[in-house]
């Protein structure tokens, strides 16, 4: 059996966790820059406020409504994820972290005798512990755990947030009242050339006469996903490998035309890929820089602009990836242009035991041990204390972040003060 345990409206309930008074207040969480809404609690939602809405069209209607507005805090999501996750592998050993807020969970290893009774013990330990609420949705295979998670979060009175689907008496249930737009993996393009052909719940998915039609849209993924929604496990746990490529991309707080202040910025972005790739103990071959333009600007013809280069040696040092990058800024930099985003992107990542030796050209060898010093004093001193000189060192992201709580569990100036 498998379980999905989902946390409830994430963003929003970790900021309600250290300001408790906000319970029952509408709270939304905006993305970077406060631009779209990303997160909604319940009491939002009831307020039709939308999902996605960039915040300047819906600021009448959230202040009219006394929503309570916050800036993304992802130090803040990011610790308290940990944290879920920790508490979930007190439950069983096999755990897939399958986003921030979402797991799965093998109980192939775990005798367990009533599964509702387990499930309700997770949620309680997280909610002890955490002060998060979280739903649980258990069945033979992973597509179905979906379901189920999805039934105990639309029906929360009548499951308790807990819902089992182990006969197929409930499993032909939930597919039914499933539509076929909310199935794991069928985006509202798909869904939409399903309708046409009178494929409109989970269960018409399931049925064998559309089995032909979804073999040809989906390929094997659709057989698999059938398969899955018919109690059949295809789908096992995945253990968390390394990235095959990572990108750091950002809006800027306000547009760029100086050709320094863009310097930093993709520096920033190259030096921070470049600290992922040693996290991963994985080295590229091939650098990515784009800029862009303000895309509405009826003045700007073109407003996307790329470079690549392919290194002679993988790297992961922070001076060899700036180098490449400041070499590709300064192809394509224009004078007087404006700037509203940029991004690095590494990709031909290679594991740093599994480098090709290059019999004429090689990393300066004092690289990879100052690297290694400058990673060391951070882990100690706190993220980022030593950085380049490129660098701006009092701010890394430098996002817009009007609303932004405390981080209240990864900075020791910001933790919560009690008086007694």
């Amino acid at each position: 059996m498998y379980a999905l345990v989902d946390c409830n409206n994430f963003y929003a309930s970790c900021e309600r966790v250290f300001q408790p008074y906000l319970n029952g207040v509408p709270i939304v969480v905006l993305s970077n820059n406060d631009g779209c809404i990303i997160s909604r609690s319940e009491e939002a939602k009831q307020l039709g406020i939308a999902m996605g809405a960039p915040e300047f069209k819906v600021r009448k209607e959230l202040e009219q409504n006394k929503v309570k507005v916050f800036s993304s805090n992802y130090p803040l999501y990011g610790d308290m994820s940990k944290r879920v996750m920790t508490l979930l592998g007190n439950f069983t050993p096999d755990v897939e972290v399958y986003s921030i807020d979402e797991a799965f969970l093998n109980f192939d290893k775990v005798k367990i005798d009533d599964y509702t009774h387990y499930g309700l013990q997770i949620k309680n330990q997280i909610y002890k512990c955490l002060s998060l609420p979280i739903c649980v949705g258990i069945a033979p295979t992973k597509a179905l755990s979906k379901v189920a998670n999805r039934v105990a979060k639309k029906f929360p009175t009548q499951t308790n947030g807990i819902w089992v689907i182990d006969t197929d008496e409930k499993r032909v249930k939930a597919l039914k009242w499933l539509a076929v737009e909310d199935i794991w993996g069928i985006g509202r393009r798909l869904s939409k050339k399903m309708k046409l052909k009178n494929i409109n719940t989970a269960y018409d998915f399931t049925l064998l006469h559309n089995e032909a039609y979804i073999k040809s849209v989906m390929g094997v993924v659709g057989i698999r996903l059938r398969m899955e929604l018919l109690g059949k496990p295809v789908l096992e746990t995945e253990e968390i490998s390394a990235k095959k490529s990572i990108a750091v991309t950002r809006s800027f707080e306000h547009n760029i035309s100086a050709y320094d202040d863009l310097k930093e910025r993709v520096l920033t972005f190259a030096t921070v890929c470049s600290e992922k790739l040693r996290l991963q103990k994985s080295s590229c071959s091939t650098i990515v820089l784009f800029l862009q333009k303000d895309r509405f600007d009826k003045n700007n013809q073109k407003y996307h602009y790329t470079r690549q280069i392919t290194l002679s040696f993988p790297s992961n040092a922070s001076l060899t990836i700036n180098n490449a990058v400041l070499k590709m800024l300064d192809d394509l930099y224009e004078p007087n242009s404006v700037y509203k985003k940029a991004g690095v992107i590494v990709t031909q990542l290679v594991k740093d035991d599994e480098i090709q030796l290059n019999l004429f050209e090689a990393e300066n060898p004092k690289y990879r041990h100052l690297m290694h010093a400058i990673d060391s004093c951070n882990r100690k001193l706190g993220s980022r204390k030593i950085r380049l000189a490129s660098q701006d060192l009092k701010r890394t992201w430098k996002m817009k972040q009007n609303h932004l709580s405390n981080q209240y569990t990864t900075k020791i100036s910001e933790v919560i003060m009690v008086k007694c």
